[in-house]
Order: C-alpha cells, then sequence, then structure tokens
C-alpha cells in the first residue's frame, strides 16, 4: 500500500534525503564548493526520486514534494558550512 499521508511522505523524502548526504559527503562537498551539486548527486537523486514515487501515493500527494526536501536537506541543512561562492 502506498503512503497517502502527507507527513509520511515528507519523512519518507526526508530519510531519502539525509541518506544521500551520509552516504556521498564527499561528493555533496565537492559539488558544493564547485557549484554543480545537483549535476554531482545526479545519479543518487534520480534514484532517490524513483524509490520516493514508488513509495508514494501521488495521486494525492505531489511527487515536488521530494524535490523540495532534497534542496532543504542537502543545501540549507547539511551544506551550510561548506565554502561557496553561489550557497
Amino acid at each position: 500500500m502506498k503512503i497517502n499521508d502527507i507527513e509520511r511522505a515528507k519523512r519518507l523524502a526526508r530519510t531519502i534525503a539525509t541518506d544521500i548526504f551520509l552516504y556521498n559527503q564527499e561528493k555533496v562537498k565537492e559539488g558544493i564548493e564547485n557549484d554543480n551539486l545537483f549535476e554531482v548527486l545526479e545519479e543518487e537523486i534520480e534514484n532517490g526520486r524513483k524509490l520516493f514515487l514508488e513509495k508514494v501515493d501521488t495521486s494525492i500527494i505531489k511527487p515536488k514534494i521530494f524535490d523540495i526536501t532534497v534542496n532543504d536537506i542537502l543545501v540549507a541543512k547539511y551544506c551550510k558550512d561548506i565554502e561557496s561562492d553561489i550557497w
């Protein structure tokens, strides 16, 4: 059964985004420093998005929640202390 509760969907998105960060810390650092974070993590983010879409009822919950959460987690939460000209 797919997730049809917005809070559970957000929690799943946060978990996936956190895992992307934890398992790819060097790539995240490199991507922030070189202003190509989403290119460096393209495969990992796409795999996370696929997992999210498999688990969540997107007829009720907008898939964009995943993308917003990835931005919030990777950039705002974990990367605020990495030197970058843009972030």
